[in-house]
């Protein structure tokens, strides 16, 4: 039997013994490429069947009591699709990557930051792997690892060198809403070497595309909406990560070596000035009483990072296919 159809009936029986209660797993499973021990899942069983079935549901498709009613619904851990790793997207995330959406949560979503030990975090980052056969067969990507910001000490020149970019050169304005004048978007296009980008009907409004989670996801537009895993206190480095990696299912391509260095850090700074416009002074934990429930989705940004910006495509992105209302609720969110 291969791997795959192994962990697949492994997660099979899991969802069967979390029906009477008792621990699945009498056997190590490799998962992402290593060796997992049988005690190891099973203490990542406890935790998830007090922390996360209620919403993930015993088979991990998302379909808990509680995740019916979530806009947006819960991941659904069997199909192995993740948007927020430090990999290329599509790639299969990293432990680390497992274990930060599990500590810190994703905002705007009902997935929490949990208040588990760091040994919990990392059993049940294992144990969700057992939901998708792709950890049977496949390995994590290799992460993105980002080199030293080189705006740290002038992060004004670094956020204008990013609006020039995500207006006249990166394609953002594909997808996301424009925050500049025709004009100047024109101007800054020649400068760049560039031919000015087509403006869409409403360049003021974000753009709903399909996806691999089954609906159309609109993008976000960076000055109203709650960015996913962006967490407080590293805004920059998370901005760059998303960036850099892209998002898992959608046309926001992965920008690492497309760009320079320089330029996805550039990009970053310009999209947190974007945030920091709708950022509390003071912004409280995830999880906490002053997380906001509400939130637009990490956006599907369909520009081609060596292509013309708004005519050409990434490989293997998806279309947009119709401008969304500005309204935040107007249109499906993104978990």
């Amino acid at each position: 039997m291969g791997a795959g159809r192994s962990a697949a009936l492994a997660a099979l029986v899991a969802a069967l013994c979390a029906c009477e209660g008792r621990p699945p797993f009498r056997e190590p499973q490799r998962l992402g490429g290593r060796v997992v021990p049988a005690e190891v899942l099973n203490r990542g069983w406890r935790v998830y069947r007090r922390s996360c079935r209620t919403c993930h549901g015993d088979r991990g498709d998302g379909r808990g009591p509680t995740g019916l009613h979530l806009d947006p619904p819960p991941r659904d851990l069997t199909s192995g699709l993740f948007k927020f790793g430090s990999v290329p997207a599509g790639a299969l995330p990293t432990d680390d990557d497992l274990r930060r959406m599990v500590r810190d949560g994703l905002g705007g979503t009902g997935m929490l930051a949990w208040n588990l030990t760091a040994a919990e975090v990392a059993d049940v980052a294992d144990f969700v792997k057992t939901f998708s056969p792709r950890w049977g067969e496949e390995e994590p990507g290799q992460p993105v690892v980002p080199g030293p910001d080189p705006w740290a000490g002038r992060p004004g020149a670094g956020e204008e060198r990013g609006r020039r970019l995500y207006h006249a050169a990166a394609g953002c304005l594909a997808c996301h809403p424009a925050h500049a004048a025709e004009a100047e978007i024109a101007a800054w296009a020649r400068e760049l070497g560039r031919e000015p980008p087509e403006p869409r009907p409403d360049p003021g409004a974000p753009v709903a595309s399909d996806s691999d989670y089954g609906r159309r996801l609109r993008a976000p537009d960076f000055t109203r909406d709650e960015l996913r895993s962006v967490r407080p206190g590293a805004a920059l480095a998370d901005l760059y990560r998303v960036v850099a990696a892209g998002v898992g299912g959608t046309a926001m391509p992965a920008w690492a070596g497309a760009l320079p260095e320089e330029d996805l850090w550039a990009l970053a700074h310009y999209v947190d000035g974007l945030a920091r416009r709708r950022r509390p002074a003071t912004s409280a934990p995830r999880g906490s009483a002053g997380r906001r429930p509400r939130a637009g989705p990490w956006g599907r940004c369909a520009g081609s990072p060596r292509g013309a910006p708004w005519s050409r495509r990434p490989s293997g992105a998806r279309r947009p296919v119709a401008p969304a209302s500005r309204a935040p609720d107007s249109s499906p969110r993104r978990p």
